[in-house]
Order: C-alpha cells, then structure tokens, then sequence
C-alpha cells in the first residue's frame, strides 16, 4: 500500500509536469495560431452550431449521391 507521501509526491510531479507543457504551449508550431484566436461572439458561435448541424444531418447524403454510392 502507498503511504501518503508517495501519493503527494507523485501529484507534484504530475502537477509540475502540467505546468512544463503549459508554458511550452505557446512556443511550438501552433503558438502564433493560439496568440491571435480569440472566444466567438454569440452569433459567430450560433452560426458555426447551425452550419455543423446541416453538414452532419444532409452531408453524408450528399457524398453518397456525389460519389454514386448506393445503399443507406
């Protein structure tokens, strides 16, 4: 059985390594990308819900009909 020394120390460890990713997350190839985005405004994120929803309900028949595929 673990005493509670172990089990703290490996939070820590699991915590400091959280926060190493954190602060590396900035600097790779995505980090200008995550700099310049920004939380959508109310109707941005309303027409991106209504967009994804049509795709969902009427695309996978359209492909189905582009491509020729018959069945379901």
């Amino acid at each position: 059985m673990r005493s509670m020394a172990d089990i703290v120390d490996k939070s820590w460890d699991v915590q400091r390594r959280i926060e190493e990713r954190a602060k590396r997350l900035g600097k790779g190839r995505y980090g200008r990308v995550l700099k310049m985005a920004r939380k959508p405004t109310q109707d941005e994120y309303s027409k991106v819900v209504l967009i994804t929803g049509l795709v969902m309900r009427y695309g996978p028949n359209f492909f189905r009909g582009l491509f020729g595929v018959v069945g379901t």
